[in-house]
């Protein structure tokens, strides 16, 4: 009998993990917010990222590991695109609902998947994001409802996901390396890009205890607890599993922001986060088996 719970248990983890994870980025996001209102979401960028670096060095010491020849271009590319990706997010949510930029957000990694695709099906996946995009882009968009999204907020979620595509591709020139060891450094990376832009924008108002604490919170619960859970996940599910979970993410942001932030979506954008996350899914399950095919 133990034997027995012992084997779900370790069923369960790696999914509960990813869960974990999606979780808390969503909660560490819908706190952020609340930090707009005094640093803006570029000072708050620059609380994240250089409390996450701060973090992950401690707990990685990534001293310990040498680098490689051409490592240090590697991580400077990674590191930037992360940057970026964060401050445009993060912009991003001024005027968007939080699960419709996540959702948005997504194209990124499936435009690259799609372009390292061989197979068919793949455009299929990317077509169903199209749709996903079409319903919810300004496009035609005329008044001030439930439907009405800001053009600007969504340019800005649009260039979040070409940084998420740039990071994932230079990503890749770093495979070598431990994930603890590549996560600190692009972060520390990210932080140096981000934390001179915050502090220009925000001063002084960036020091006060409250923001602080609340910066070092969002910090743990969207970049370090996400980042460890991740890792877990990873070494126990195949990439197509862990795709398939992690494409949650649209709809637990979604969630949590109804309920956190009092985020009103119509049935439109619903219909939206849902088709994103089933391209992504797809996408993730549809890679596994065509990997599997060809070794």
């Amino acid at each position: 009998m133990s034997q027995r719970r012992h084997s779900l248990w370790a069923q369960a983890l790696p999914l509960l993990a990813v869960l974990g994870s999606v979780t808390a980025l969503g909660l560490g996001t819908s706190l952020a917010k609340s930090l707009f209102p005094q640093v803006g979401s570029l000072g708050t960028s620059a609380l994240r990222l250089g409390f996450s670096a701060l973090l992950l060095l401690l707990i990685w010491r990534p001293w310990r590991w040498a680098l490689r020849p051409g490592d240090g271009a590697a991580l400077l590319r990674y590191g930037v695109a992360l940057g970026c990706m964060n401050l445009l997010f993060y912009q991003s949510l001024q005027t968007l609902p939080f699960g419709i930029a996540v959702a948005i957000e997504f194209s990124g990694p499936l435009a690259v998947a799609l372009y390292f695709s061989r197979r068919w099906i793949d455009f299929v996946w990317f077509g169903l994001a199209v749709v996903g995009l079409a319903l919810i882009l300004p496009i035609g968009q005329a008044g001030s409802g439930v439907d009405a999204l800001d053009p600007t907020g969504v340019a800005y979620a649009l260039g979040a996901a070409v940084c998420w595509a740039a990071y994932i591709v230079f990503g890749k020139k770093l495979g070598h390396l431990h994930a603890g060891h590549s996560v600190a450094l692009g972060l520390s990376v990210a932080a140096l890009t981000v934390v001179p832009v915050g502090v220009w924008h925000a001063g002084t108002a960036l020091l006060q205890p409250e923001v602080l604490l609340i910066g070092v919170v969002v910090a743990a619960v969207s970049s370090a607890l996400p980042i460890s859970l991740e890792m877990v996940a990873l070494k126990r599910l195949p990439p197509s599993a862990f795709g398939i979970m992690i494409s949650l993410e649209p709809a637990v942001a979604a969630l949590l922001a109804l309920q956190l932030l009092n985020e009103q979506l119509s049935t439109t954008q619903w219909l939206a986060i849902g088709l994103t996350m089933l391209a992504a899914a797809g996408c993730a399950a549809t890679a596994q088996r065509g990997t599997a095919a060809t070794s």
